[in-house]
């Protein structure tokens, strides 16, 4: 069984279903039966001409920022139709799977926190941005310490809505049957404990629940979970985390 180490765990997925595909991927490699349990759809903006016309103004910014993979997909479709970046611009994001969907995007050079990743870190590595036009792409709403920051730090900022969020209808059967849930972003979280009722909400704080960043655990714990695991960021560290929880889980 060693090379198996989830063998016959059910893994709980949250992720939107398309993102969820390569972790599911790794735990069924390591013996476990992946849930697919997504809490959020990304799609698309429906008035893509303001999407537009907001990109036709990235020739005058000197940084785009890009919150999140799904920012990455959708705003680099939308520039892409209205003819690329601009070769002058700054690249920026907050994490090392958007960095990476940069690159496959043909985005060589980005800036990426070296350390902790988010707007927190992001904010420790720029330069000096005084005076600098900044365009942060995003989904719609989010946190707005980033924005806030750079603005008191001189810059003008734009967000950029470049896709929506909505909650899906889920079956909570489905979530309770799982051995072990893996939660990606604190507006997941949220919804997720909407889900069950109170006497349900009992039962699955008991679960344990994996999480890449120490926001999101703190949210977590404040809600009530007793079994929170933080693990290092993106599916490289969600599945550590499965693995080595695994582990101690066999020799209790």
């Amino acid at each position: 069984m060693a090379d198996k180490p989830l063998s016959g765990l059910k893994i709980l997925v949250t992720r939107p279903r398309d993102q969820a595909l390569q972790l599911a991927k790794d735990i069924e490699q390591a013996g476990g039966i992946p849930l697919l349990f997504p809490l959020l759809e990304i799609k698309q903006v429906p008035d893509m001409q303001v999407l537009q016309e907001q990109i036709l103004r990235l020739s005058q910014a000197d940084l785009a920022i890009f919150i999140s993979p799904n920012a990455v997909k959708y705003g680099m479709a939308a520039i892409r139709a209205t003819g690329g970046l601009p070769s002058e611009l700054s690249i920026a994001t907050v994490g090392q799977g958007s960095a990476n969907a940069l690159r496959e995007q043909g985005v060589a050079d980005v800036i990426v926190p070296a350390e902790r990743f988010d707007s927190e870190g992001l904010l420790a590595q720029l330069p000096d941005v005084a005076g600098w036009r900044v365009m942060i792409f995003r989904g719609d709403g989010g946190r707005e310490l980033l924005g806030d920051t750079l603005k008191a730090r001189g810059a003008m900022v734009e967000y950029v809505t470049c896709y929506h969020r909505s909650k899906l209808q889920l079956d909570v059967g489905e979530l309770l049957n799982a051995d072990a849930i893996t939660v990606t972003s604190s507006e997941a979280l949220s919804h997720l404990w909407q889900i069950p009722d109170d006497l349900n909400r009992k039962i699955l704080c008991d679960r344990p629940l994996f999480v890449p960043h120490p926001r999101i655990a703190g949210l977590a714990r404040g809600q009530g979970w007793t079994d929170v695991h933080q693990t290092a960021s993106g599916d490289d560290g969600l599945l550590s985390g499965l693995l080595e929880w695994a582990k101690n889980h066999d020799e209790d």
